[in-house]
Order: C-alpha cells, then structure tokens, then sequence
C-alpha cells in the first residue's frame, strides 16, 4: 500500500518526502527538479508499540511503516502528455492514495509555475489533469467494449453501462471517488485503476510564521475546499521539518521547544496517510522481536499471519489473540493468559486494531 506525494512543480514534494522518509532526494529551487518518481518509507510513531516492548521484555521492536511515493510535478496539459505528464500519472496510477501538497506560502525567492500563490486554482489544476486523464481511460476502452455488447455478451453489456455511467460522472467533474457502486460494479471499475477513485489528503504547506499562528488565508481557502470535498487539511512547514530531519533527536526537540512546537507535524502526516489507506495494526512478539504490522481493514488471522511469513499462513492453525487494553490492564501476555483473557481463533477471524497475535502453525 502506497500513498503518492502529487502537486505542481516546485510546492514542496520532495522537501516533505525527504523529512518524511529521510531520503536525501535533491532537492532545488526551480521546477521540475525531480523528473523521476521515489519511494521511501516512514515509520508509524504507536506508544503501543513501545508499552508491548518495554513489557514483554523482546531485542527489538520493528514499527509499523507508511510507504510514500514523490512523484514529480504535474503542469496544465500533463493528461497530453505536458511536462512529461503521461509518465507522472502513470506513477499515480500505481499508488493507492494521494497526498496533495498545495502551496499556502508567500515567498519572492521560490518561483511558481504560474506567478501567483493561488491554492484553489492550483488544486483544480492537478484535478482536471486527473478527471481528463480517466475520461481518456472510459473513452478508449469503451470503444473496444461497444463492440463486444453488440454481440449480445452480458458481460461486456454490464461494463458498457458501468463506463457511461463514470463517464458521465467524470463530464460533470465528478471523480470517481464519490460514486456509488455496487460490489460487482467497484470490482470491474477497480481494474482500470481510476486515478480519481483514489482518496486525497491535501497538505498545505506553510511558512513558520504561518505555522506557529494556525494557517493563514490560504489556507483558509483550501480548508473550505478540502471541506466541501469531503477531504481534510494538514499543516505542515516542509523546509522546518526537513531541516528538523536532519539533527539529532535531542537537538531536534530542543529547537522544537524554542519555536513552542510540541509536536512535529509529520507524525500526523503519517497518521492520517495510515487511516487513508484504510490500515490499522496489530502485534507480534516474541524474545527477539516485538512487531507492528500494518494490514488493511477486515483482514483475516490467516492472512494477517501470511504478512509476517508466507510459511505461517500456510500452516496456520490457530490464533491466540489479546487485545492491547486488556494486554496492558492485565499486565503483559502471561498474566493476560493465566487470567484467562486470550481469545482463541479460526482463521477466518477478523483482526481487530491493536490485537497482540500470538500464531501457533506447522511448516
């Protein structure tokens, strides 16, 4: 699972990418300085993690881990290819979420690729770039489809109607997102990867004064706008942040403290980019390692166990399972256990956030 980090050139991406993943991408001050997309991964900060651990006595803990995409700019034109636009949206096409960061800052020595600092006009840009680039998509398969339907194939009659019916939508610039499927319709529209079927979490990126005040009126507009797309707003300084990166942790919260900073804003970043893709967690543990992993909502025990081996989702037998609340109330797994408070389940059991597994299998 994938969120890709999209915007128009020069807003910020990879600054943002670089103190979320630590990549190093380089990063300059004109557009188009990334002309290829990265992948890097930023880990999720659970103080459950580190209660499991500091009771159950493993080497380490392994947390779990959000992996982000920087993808580079997207310009006006890009679904005809502008700016190299089919390559960039294909990269979107292969993420399972997106995180649009929008400029909300003034700033005469960071050039913007259209002159002015203007969030609506700048997300409306990248939008119609992707409603434009998923009519492209209806249109070219709907003609092979048409064919096929005058046949008299029901299949190929069904997903006629599901294309008009998207397309229709995408003509009144109605992403794919806010349709309503039935379980047959998603599954034939999710072949074709819809980039705006995609959720969005918009990133406003902000100065520090802006920062320390709340926002500013740009990012009042894009709040208003996020809003009425059923969407949400974060705030984030990308240049604090990555500067923040890259100093140690005890000198990084002390020039936290002396901006009045009590928190960095990635972790909510990270946090909110976790519940887009619809994930949530559970724990494993033994003597050597205690683990975080991330599944995604309505996963199985047996599935669940096959993300942390394949071996264990094949030789599964049961799972025992304690939630975290009563893991941490009880006092660790052996007083959860000697209380009787472990749950012992099926492999179709469905995991529950927080759930500590313990798998019992045969290889």
């Amino acid at each position: 699972m994938q969120v890709g980090i999209v915007g128009l050139p020069n807003v910020g991406k990879s600054t943002l990418f670089n103190a979320l993943t630590k990549a190093g991408v380089k990063v300059d001050n004109y557009p188009f300085c990334t002309t290829d997309h990265h992948v890097g991964m930023a880990e999720m900060d659970d103080k459950r993690l580190d209660h499991i651990f500091e009771i159950g006595e493993s080497a380490k803990k392994t947390p779990a881990v959000v992996r982000f995409v920087d993808i580079a700019g997207l310009v006006k034109g890009a679904s005809r290819g502008e700016g190299l636009g089919n390559k960039f949206l294909h990269h979107i096409r292969e993420v399972d979420s997106i995180l649009h960061v929008v400029r909300c800052f003034e700033d005469t020595q960071v050039t913007h690729v259209d002159g002015t600092i203007d969030p609506i006009r700048d997300v409306q840009t990248i939008e119609t770039e992707l409603l434009l680039a998923d009519l492209q998509t209806v249109e070219k398969r709907k003609e092979k489809v048409k064919r096929q339907a005058k046949s008299g194939d029901k299949e190929f009659q069904e997903e006629l109607v599901i294309l008009e019916k998207i397309e229709n939508s995408l003509n009144d610039t109605q992403p794919v997102r806010e349709l309503e499927f039935s379980a047959t319709e998603r599954e034939i529209a999710g072949q074709y990867f819809f980039l705006t079927s995609k959720k969005i979490l918009y990133m406003a990126n902000i100065d520090e004064d802006s920062l320390a005040a709340g926002g500013n009126r740009f990012t009042k507009e894009l709040e208003e706008y996020a809003a009425s797309q059923g969407s949400s707003v974060i705030h984030v300084c990308a240049k604090l942040e990555s500067e923040l990166a890259e100093l140690a942790p005890e000198e990084a919260q002390e020039f936290s403290s002396d901006m009045g900073l009590t928190e960095s804003s990635l972790k909510k970043v990270v946090q909110e980019s976790y519940e887009l893709l619809n994930l949530i967690t559970f724990f494993t543990f033994n003597p050597n390692e205690v683990r975080a992993t991330p599944i995604v909502r309505g996963t199985t025990a047996s599935q669940a166990a096959g993300k942390i081996h394949t071996d264990m989702e094949r030789g599964f037998i049961k799972a025992e399972v304690v939630p975290f609340e009563i893991f941490r109330q009880a006092g660790g797994w052996s007083h959860a256990r000697d209380q009787g408070l472990l749950q012992s389940e099926g492999r179709d059991y469905v995991v529950q956030d927080g759930d500590i597994i313990f798998y019992r299998f045969h290889v």
